[in-house]
């Protein structure tokens, strides 16, 4: 259902019966009701188009954050559809493409693209860990890299990726249109969020001048422009009161292999420094389901569009610490904390082109996130490996909390780094960058 509008006398459209539902307000003129996901949907959607003044969409932002509605599993996937939907447009054909002739099949991993993303806000500054072990296990993945710049941390992953020297990649150029053309060379995309969501920037100053973090700052892993070609993602959150609400988020929107994570220091990253809550979305068979079970389609489910999915989405808790792949525990003082772009530039560098030491801190930090990206996207279920150039073959099967092989995953990180796949990897998105500028 959509919001209660109205006509304003410009372009603009009046969300007042919305905002009244949402603050509880009635009069003689007007009762109060419970105002719907899908009417909030409806409303955020306004946003995208310009067509909320300034004071309404300041009211909408403020009115979801003091009544909670926007730690809402519902809304937030609603809400991320439309952002989605006005989102400038990839061609899912071609990326289906990409995924059948370049993605490379192991394990449970079917070839599919990959995310590794935060919401940001945990106000640690760390070193960008995310973007880091994104393109360290771009090495075996497909990964689709949503990113922006730094909004409450001093470098966020857009900065850190155009500091890098000498030759730092265009990552303006990898538009909707270039970006089957960049697969087609580089298992790394990173795809900057003001480039696929333009309409984002009619709300950015009313963000900036609000005191609290509002539902876009949630929505930003729900909206990767590649999302229905998604196969696998870990999202991070920075409060641990988040993450059970998130992964249902995501379990709405119909992800089916994932995993949201908060670090016991309300990090939204896998902690090198301790504990780690974890709610991994995990894919089980339907038993009331009535076609095939061999199916190979990914997209089937059955010849009854009314009839039963061919599998169920559930959400598992545990909890993950260093130790568990095999790595010491690092404070996240040893982290690089409130460094500069350029700064963690040149650690990135240093770390593809393997110059860090055996444990040191910020290694063993990117390996766990690196780990756990393989682990999720089942790539680690193999029980045979064939990597390339120094891997012996030997897999570690030993599981740990969730059952998976969490030190596996750390055998493929240091494997990847160690014999430059990492830093091919990267090269190959800097160069496919480049090229895509004559899009």
């Amino acid at each position: 259902m959509a919001p209660e509008i109205a006509a304003s006398g410009s372009h603009n459209i009046s969300i007042s019966g919305l905002l009244r539902d949402l603050s509880g307000y009635a009069d003689a003129t007007h009762s109060s009701k419970a105002a719907t996901a899908d009417e909030i949907a409806a409303a955020i959607s306004l946003v995208f188009d310009n067509r909320l003044s300034e004071t309404q969409c300041a009211a909408l932002l403020t009115c979801l954050h003091f009544t909670g509605r926007d730690r809402d599993p519902l809304v937030l996937a609603r809400c991320g559809q439309q952002m989605r939907d006005a989102a400038t447009q990839v061609n899912r054909e071609a990326l289906k493409k990409v995924v059948r002739t370049r993605g490379r099949k192991e394990g449970s991993y079917r070839g599919g693209f990959c995310d590794l993303v935060g919401t940001g806000g945990d106000g640690w500054s760390t070193f960008n860990v995310s973007t880091t072990a994104s393109i360290v296990a771009s090495s075996l993945l497909l990964l689709s890299k949503h990113g922006n710049r730094a909004s409450s941390s001093t470098s966020g992953s857009a900065d850190l990726l155009q500091a890098i020297a000498p030759r730092a990649p265009v990552i303006e150029a990898v538009t909707a249109r270039a970006l089957p053309s960049v697969y087609e060379n580089s298992n790394y995309a990173f795809l900057f969020a003001p480039t696929f969501h333009p309409g984002m920037r009619h709300v950015a100053p009313i963000r900036k001048q609000l005191p609290f973090r509002t539902i876009f700052n949630l929505l930003g892993p729900l909206a990767n422009p590649v999302e229905g070609n998604i196969e696998a993602r870990i999202v991070g959150v920075a409060k641990k009161d988040i993450g059970p609400i998130f992964a249902e988020a995501l379990r709405l929107n119909g992800a089916r292999k994932g995993m949201v994570v908060c670090g016991a220091e309300q990090l939204d990253e896998i902690s090198c420094a301790g504990k780690t809550d974890c709610w991994r979305l995990v894919e089980r068979p339907n038993p009331a389901f009535r076609g095939p079970r061999d199916e190979e389609d990914e997209d089937f489910t059955t010849s009854d569009e009314e009839g039963e999915p061919r599998t169920l989405v559930g959400i598992e808790y545990f909890s993950l610490q260093p130790s568990d792949f095999g790595l010491t525990a690092h404070s996240l003082s040893e982290v690089l904390p409130g460094k500069m772009p350029k700064d963690n530039a040149a650690k990135l560098m240093e770390l593809l082109r393997n110059e860090l030491t055996p444990g040191d801190p910020v290694l063993d930090f990117v390996l766990l996130n690196t780990a756990a990206m393989f682990v999720i996207a089942g790539v680690c279920e193999s029980d045979t490996s064939d990597m390339g150039h120094g891997d012996d073959g030997t897999v570690i099967q030993e599981t740990g909390p969730g059952g998976l092989r969490w030190k596996e995953g750390v055998r493929r990180g240091k494997w990847a780094i160690e014999n430059g796949q990492a830093l091919a990897s990267l090269e190959k998105y800097i160069e496919a960058s480049h090229a895509a500028t004559s899009h």
